[in-house]
C-alpha cells in the first residue's frame, strides 16, 4: 500500500543563544505549517508538525531520517518549511556563489548541503516534494544560486509593515563567528564523488523566491504560502504540478519569484500528478 508522510516546519522566533542575542520574530510561520499540515491531511497522509522551540535539528532531521527509513518506492514524503533563510560560507568550494543557503531552525541553522545528504537516505522511487516560504530557498534543496540582486517591495498586502522572512546579514555573520566550530565541520565536509552515494529518489522544490530574493511574512500566512492557498482552493486545484506552480507564480509580485527545482532521479510521472497525491 503506497504510503505518505509529511512533515511541516513553521517557526516563528529562534534561540537567541544560538543567534546572537536575535530572536528573529516573525508572525505566520506557524500558521503555514498548521495550513499545509491540513492539505496534507485531507490528502490522507500521516502528518507531522513541528512549531517553533520543537523545530530544533536534532528534532527535524530525526523525522527526515525516519520517513527515509519507512518509506518504500512509490511512496511520497512531503517536506514544508516556513521561517527565515540563512546563509553561511561556502567552505568546500560547491557553491558558485560562495555561499551555503540554510533554514533557521530554533536552536541552529541546517544547511542545504545538510538536506542533500538526508535525500541520499530515501530509497529509488520515493517522491520527495519540498516546499519552502523562506529567504534565499530558490534551490535549498541542492547547491547552486541565481545570481543577480532583488528590490525590495515598499510595501504588503495586509501588512503596513514588510517583514522578511530573512536573517540580517549582521546577525549571520555574528551567529557563524559565535559557532564558528560546529558550523565548519559541516562546511568543510566534502566526500569524494566516487564515495558519494547517488540521490535515487526524485525531490521536487516549489520554494517562495529565488536564491538571490527575500520571502515576504504577512498577517494570516507568508505571501507565498498564502497564494499556494488561494490557488489549491481546497483540493479544487486541477492539473499537474507545473501549472501549480505556474499559477502560484502568476499571482506574486515580480522581485518573488517561486522557483521550481528538481534534485535526483527524473521522474516524469510524478511531475505530471495533482500537487499532494499519494
Amino acid at each position: 500500500m503506497v504510503k505518505g508522510i509529511a512533515l511541516t516546519l513553521g517557526l516563528n522566533s529562534v534561540n537567541p543563544k544560538h543567534y546572537g542575542g536575535w530572536s528573529g520574530e516573525l508572525n505566520a510561520c506557524e500558521a503555514d505549517a498548521e495550513d499545509m499540515g491540513s492539505i496534507a491531511k485531507s490528502r490522507k497522509f500521516r502528518v507531522t508538525r513541528l512549531l517553533t522551540k520543537k523545530a530544533t535539528r536534532a528534532r527535524v532531521t530525526a523525522q527526515i531520517i525516519k520517513a527515509a527509513k519507512t518509506l518504500k518506492p512509490g511512496d511520497i514524503f512531503m517536506l514544508s518549511y516556513s521561517g527565515h533563510g540563512g546563509q553561511l560560507p561556502d567552505i568546500n568550494n560547491d557553491e558558485p556563489d560562495v555561499e551555503d543557503e540554510t533554514w533557521c531552525l530554533y536552536d541552529g541553522e541546517l544547511v542545504d548541503d545538510e538536506l542533500y545528504s538526508l535525500w541520499r537516505k530515501f530509497a529509488p522511487g520515493v517522491r520527495i516534494l519540498v516546499f519552502s516560504d523562506s529567504c534565499h530557498s530558490g534551490t535549498v534543496t541542492k547547491l547552486a544560486y541565481y545570481r543577480g540582486t532583488g528590490n525590495l517591495r515598499g510595501g504588503a498586502v495586509g501588512s503596513k509593515e514588510v517583514k522578511y522572512r530573512a536573517m540580517p546579514p549582521d546577525v549571520a555573520l555574528r551567529t557563524y563567528r559565535q559557532n564558528k566550530a560546529f558550523y565548519d565541520r559541516i562546511l568543510k565536509a566534502k566526500v569524494p564523488e566516487e564515495k558519494r552515494p547517488a540521490v535515487k529518489a526524485t525531490i521536487l522544490l516549489i520554494s517562495g523566491c529565488q536564491d538571490n530574493q527575500l520571502s515576504v511574512d504577512g498577517d494570516f500566512n507568508g505571501l507565498f504560502t498564502g497564494q499556494l492557498l488561494k490557488v489549491w482552493k481546497n483540493g479544487a486545484f486541477k492539473g499537474d504540478y507545473k501549472k501549480f506552480h505556474k499559477m502560484i507564480l502568476k499571482r506574486m509580485p515580480p522581485d518573488q519569484t517561486p522557483n521550481y527545482f528538481k534534485v535526483g532521479a527524473a521522474n516524469p510521472k510524478f511531475e505530471a500528478q495533482k500537487p499532494f497525491t499519494i
